[in-house]
């Protein structure tokens, strides 16, 4: 049994994947197993319906499968927001045929969303090597201004074909590698969060993120060159982290501190040049924030720690209510959701003691895998300059002061416990955001900009002086 077969088999959403080159043709006969005598619909947009949606439509009609007239979405803007949720609910009302979404993250969020409203299932045909949602529970969608995450499910079945998600924009499939390259800090949050006593590890849905990741990672320039095989390898690899999510009901599996990044800048609608900014490309600078924790952290003398003296500093709940209200200047939508986050994750003194407690325990072997884990930041850096992607904040529209002061508001971004809450709660922050920020850190704040031809100085490296 490979990978595939095992997940599906722990899927509660997803039945059927099928990913080759030449697959496209096997839409209609996953089609017809999983929805039986049904009516189709394609949702394409107008770029997903020129390199696949047309010819899904005409396999389906060969294949005897009725279907309604396609919906290919017009709006050249076209992205996950709710006025587009309303115009395909609207369609979906008015029939009781089955969507079949052609295309990538907005087209599969759209209908996964739009057909859960329905009371319907509905499948995907992925053009797109970019982001781990295909298979994922859930749709993110921007509704009031304001990226949300809407509880619906995954696809019932999925196609995809490498051979076109290679052939897609070049930044797709670097956005795609930026998502999955975060499932390596990912890991190791989930390690410490297991450690600690936070969020118990699943070793099955660790395992099929994890296992072959490294591999699925190794060529960053064939992705960006659009080499079928490695763009394969990224797909399955993407593929694999939503039914991970699947399995266990939760983003843990592939989520950690470097997508809190992303959901922050989400909040407060970050643009460059004018344009949204994939998520994928605000996960991969998320990913060389925490893997400058962690090499950090690593190095950190995490035996010798003095739980008394970090439990005589912790502050109590109302203390951090107040700081919660200070750090997001009293914006009513980010103290919301700050203080649900952190009252989940929080604990009292007596509750802080048994985490570092804990932590302290199972450091020395802890260490050695967390080592094993991940891939060195110069590395990291590396890997996103080949395959395309921003190796820079600035290279997304945050500037050097903004990154340090996200570090800051991240302990409240969200429930889930990771390297930063390690930093947060060990008393550490303000040392390590110094070491990353200050002279001669890796992002010194006031240094050249990008580009300028200096060497970059690796996350875990001492100030000169220090």
């Amino acid at each position: 049994m490979n990978k595939v077969e095992s997940a599906l088999q722990r899927t509660t959403d997803t039945k059927a994947l099928v990913i080759g080159v030449g697959t496209l043709p096997r839409t209609a006969e996953m089609f017809n197993e999983l929805f039986p005598g049904c009516r189709a619909v394609v949702v394409a947009d107008t770029n997903t319906w020129r390199v696949a949606g047309g010819e899904v439509h005409r396999i389906l009609a060969d294949a005897g499968i009725g279907q309604d007239e396609p919906h290919v979405f017009a709006d050249p803007k076209l992205y996950a927001e709710w006025s587009f949720v309303e115009e395909l609910d609207g369609v979906l009302a008015a029939t009781d045929a089955v969507p079949v979404a052609v295309g990538s993250g907005v087209i599969n969020d759209l209908t996964k969303l739009c057909s859960h409203h329905n009371g319907r299932r509905y499948m995907v045909v992925g053009t797109a090597a970019s982001m781990d949602g295909y298979t994922a529970y859930g749709a993110s969608i921007t509704k009031d201004g304001n990226k949300q995450t809407f509880d619906c499910p995954a696809p019932l079945g999925m196609v995809l074909d490498p051979s076109i998600s290679a052939a897609a924009p070049a930044r797709m499939s670097a956005s795609g590698y930026a998502d999955l390259i975060a499932k390596i800090p990912a890991g190791a949050d989930w390690m410490l969060s297991d450690a600690v006593g936070s969020e118990p590890m699943d070793d099955f849905a660790f395992g099929l993120v994890q296992d072959g990741l490294k591999e699925a990672l190794s060529d960053p320039a064939g992705v960006h060159a659009g080499n079928v095989e490695k763009v394969e390898q990224l797909a399955e690899g993407l593929l694999l982290s939503g039914f991970a999510m699947q399995a266990t009901q939760s983003s843990r599996p592939a989520s950690g501190a470097e997508h809190q990044f992303s959901h922050l800048w989400d909040m407060e609608h970050l643009k460059y040049n004018g344009a949204s900014v994939s998520h994928g490309f605000k996960v991969g600078i998320g990913t060389l924030a925490s893997t400058a924790f962690l090499e950090m952290l690593l190095d950190a003398p995490v035996v010798q720690l003095d739980i008394e003296r970090c439990v005589a500093a912790w502050k109590s709940w109302d203390e951090t209510e107040r700081d919660i209200r200070a750090i997001f200047n009293d914006d009513p939508e980010f103290v919301a959701r700050g203080l649900k986050e952190t009252r989940d994750k929080y604990v009292d003194r007596e509750g802080l003691r048994d985490q570092l407690t804990r932590l302290k325990k199972a450091w020395p072997e802890l260490r050695e895998r967390i080592r094993r884990q991940i891939i060195p930041f110069d590395e990291v850096r590396r890997r996103l300059e080949l395959v395309g992607a921003p190796y820079e904040p600035e290279q997304i529209g945050v500037s050097r002061t903004r990154f340090r002061e996200a570090f800051g508001k991240i302990p409240y971004m969200r429930s889930r416990y990771t390297v930063i809450d390690t930093a947060f709660r060990c008393g550490w922050m303000e040392e390590w955001l110094d070491r990353l920020f200050g002279k001669g850190g890796v992002w010194e704040v006031g240094s050249p900009a990008p580009g300028s031809g200096e060497p970059a100085r690796s996350a875990a490296a001492p100030v000169p002086g220090a």
